[in-house]
This record gives C-alpha cells, sequence and structure tokens, in this order.
C-alpha cells in the first residue's frame, strides 16, 4: 500500500514551488492510499476513514479553534516529509479516530493541534462570487471550500468518510477524485 508514494518523498524543500507540487502531491498520494485500503465505501452503514488537511501559506490562527482533544501525534509524525510508512501510518490513526483539520505549513511540518475553522465572514463572502458548493457536501468539504479562498491557505484536501472520495480544494474551486471502484456523478 505504501510503495505508490514512496516516490514523492522529498528530502529537502525548493524555493522554486516545486515543494508545494512535492507537498501537495505527498497528501494527496496518502490520502488516496487510505481511501483505497478502505474495503467497504459501499457498505451504507460503515464510516470509513475521514481526513481535512489545509495547507497553509501563513498562521490560520485567525479563523480557527481547536478541535477538543483532537491531535496529531507529533512524536510519530512531524512532518508530510517524514518516511512514507510513518507519515501514511499516522493518517490512518488520526483518519479513524479524530475529527478537524490538520493543519500542514508549507515547509512540511504538521500542527499537533486539530482545529475547527470558522466559516466565512459576511464581509469575505460578499468578495467572493457564487462558490460551486455541491449536494454531497458535508461540513468538512463545505469548509474546505470556504477555507480555501483564504489568502492564508494555499489548498485544503479532504477524505469522505461516506464515500471515500478525495477533493483538493484551491481558490474556491475544487478536483473530485472517487474512491477505486466508484464513479462520482
Amino acid at each position: 500500500m505504501v510503495d505508490s508514494i514512496r516516490s514523492s518523498a522529498v528530502s529537502e524543500l525548493k524555493s522554486d514551488g516545486t515543494a508545494i507540487d512535492a507537498l501537495l502531491d505527498r497528501i494527496k498520494r496518502c490520502v488516496t492510499e487510505i481511501s483505497d485500503g478502505f474495503e467497504r465505501w459501499d457498505d451504507p452503514y460503515a464510516r470509513g476513514p475521514g481526513l481535512y488537511f489545509v495547507v497553509a501559506r501563513d498562521s490560520v490562527d485567525g479563523f480557527s479553534a481547536p478541535m477538543g482533544s483532537n491531535r496529531w501525534p507529533m512524536e510519530d509524525c512531524p512532518s508530510v516529509f517524514a518516511e512514507t510508512e510513518t507519515f501514511l501510518e499516522t493518517a490512518q490513526r488520526v483518519a479513524l479516530s479524530c475529527d478537524g483539520a490538520v493543519v500542514v505549513h508549507e515547509d512540511g511540518t504538521i500542527d499537533e493541534e486539530m482545529v475547527r475553522l470558522a466559516q466565512l465572514s459576511a464581509d469575505e463572502s460578499g468578495r467572493i462570487d457564487g462558490l460551486p458548493y455541491a449536494g454531497w457536501m458535508g461540513a468538512r468539504h463545505m469548509s474546505a471550500l470556504e477555507t480555501s479562498t483564504r489568502n492564508a491557505v494555499t489548498a485544503a484536501i479532504t477524505l469522505s468518510e461516506e464515500d471515500g472520495r478525495m477533493t483538493v480544494f484551491t481558490d474556491g474551486t475544487y478536483e473530485d477524485t472517487p474512491a477505486a471502484g466508484w464513479v462520482i456523478d
């Protein structure tokens, strides 16, 4: 399961923009591996793993709050660029046991405290013409869509616990990838 994300491991970040691509690729591959590894997406009574990563270029403190006792286990995996197996196993545990957004900085470091992200204010909403909300979106996905419009955020990536779809949100838009074997309408 982890071999396909091994090639995205980066030991050194570059300042020419490829670092962000490598970071996003690393997270997307991890989320895809977790989704593909869950075999009960077609069971309407099963709750699958769910994740919400926010890649931040600046602090998110102004629009986030702690999500209770939910924590990313820093002692196991302080960075997206940790050993492949370590990052994947840690993300799997978090996906099955925690709620809230995992904040990842552009250098790959991960905040320990998982957070709840505030909705856009009336002023913020007024500056954005009609976000493309979809009927399948739950609270996590709507939050990620809105959060992706903020200047402090590079992207948000979610894994739906309902159907295993991975969605990448950037600048108020999104791109879906269905769980293996599923077709998204």
